[in-house]
């Protein structure tokens, strides 16, 4: 056979063949719909199981405070407030929350046994407020102010991140309990504010919130006023249930608030009247002699007969609450 006639033959072959594969039925693709919807459903059990972990995590039931014994919490962190006051974040352990009832404060010591005692030799103690919500998991925040002739609070200004103070608590104070009052004043001076910062914060963040706060709050200075940012931003957030008076005993230039002690006229002018009865209450916060002026001395740990300018004014013991 010649090279051309096997030539043509091999063509031939091959025409064909290209043919028959040109003309079968192509393989038909196979379709990722299956794989989307198993990696779908595995992604949601994953989500599912994840918030049932969630769901299931067991609900702290106690505080990580002890309100029999002193325990020592570790200081995690000092933030300088102004020029003589500091917030004091501690750390709680396992990140739990304080779960302070409202209102209640804490009493602390120096953790050394050595380091702080009195003329007698006995531990010096002192009571102070939290200003961090009860809720707040891993810190409870003391805000406190430096006092020249105060060695609890000159003890804690002096320690350093890592240390730790002996703390114990809660001890409660009044049983805070929503909408049980149609109106409250909160009567404060200077570091005095912590207590009745607790309430107002405790009150006002309810959505079932229906009680309307005044505050009046005297300093001796403008920068003396603790805690005012925060106090200016709840009056903007709730302007209906909640407003702020402050007055100061020296003034600058461009003051335009009342200055002065908390006198009778003012608080005539910002408190709810006395004849509102057990719909009205007052809670008194401050240095000794505020308190008193106001609304008689404490008692020690007790209130004491009711007194000063809210006896004039007509209110009952009932109505008045001295922290």
């Amino acid at each position: 056979m010649s090279f051309l006639a096997t030539r043509a033959i091999a063509r031939s072959n091959f025409v064909r063949v290209s043919r028959s594969y040109a003309t079968a039925s192509a393989p038909k693709k196979q379709s990722n719909l299956p794989l989307y919807l198993i990696g779908a459903g595995t992604v949601g059990l994953g989500g599912y199981y994840y918030m049932s972990l969630q769901d299931t995590k067991p609900k702290q039931e106690k505080s990580p405070l002890d309100p029999e014994n002193f325990k020592d919490f570790k200081l995690k962190k000092i933030k300088p407030y102004n020029h003589n006051t500091s917030e004091f974040i501690f750390e709680l352990p396992n990140n739990e929350a304080s779960l302070l009832p409202v209102a209640s404060c804490l009493i602390v010591k120096s953790s050394d046994p050595e380091a702080l005692k009195d003329d007698k030799g006995k531990p010096i103690i002192r009571p102070y407020t939290p200003i961090s919500p009860p809720d707040l998991p891993g810190e409870l925040t003391l805000l406190i102010k430096k006092y020249d002739n105060g060695n609890a609070s000159k003890h804690i200004h002096s320690l350093k991140e890592g240390d730790t103070l002996s703390i114990k608590g809660p001890i409660p104070k009044w049983p805070w309990k929503m909408n049980e009052f149609e109106q409250v004043a909160l009567i404060g001076g200077g570091s005095g504010i912590t207590p009745l910062y607790q309430i107002l914060t405790h009150a006002l963040s309810s959505p079932s919130n229906n009680t309307k706060f005044t505050l009046l709050f005297s300093n001796v200075t403008e920068s003396d006023i603790l805690l005012k940012p925060e106090l200016d931003a709840l009056k903007a957030k709730y302007p209906n249930k909640f407003d702020v008076v402050y007055t100061l005993d020296k003034p600058p230039k461009d003051w335009t608030g009342p200055s002065g002690y908390i006198t009778k006229e003012l608080l005539q002018q910002h408190v709810p009247k006395a004849d509102l009865g057990e719909k009205a209450k007052v809670f008194v916060c401050g240095p000794p002699g505020q308190v008193a002026a106001i609304a008689g001395k404490k008692a020690g740990m007790k209130q004491g007969e009711l007194g000063g300018i809210l006896k004039e004014l007509g209110y009952t013991e009932d109505q008045v609450y001295k922290f």
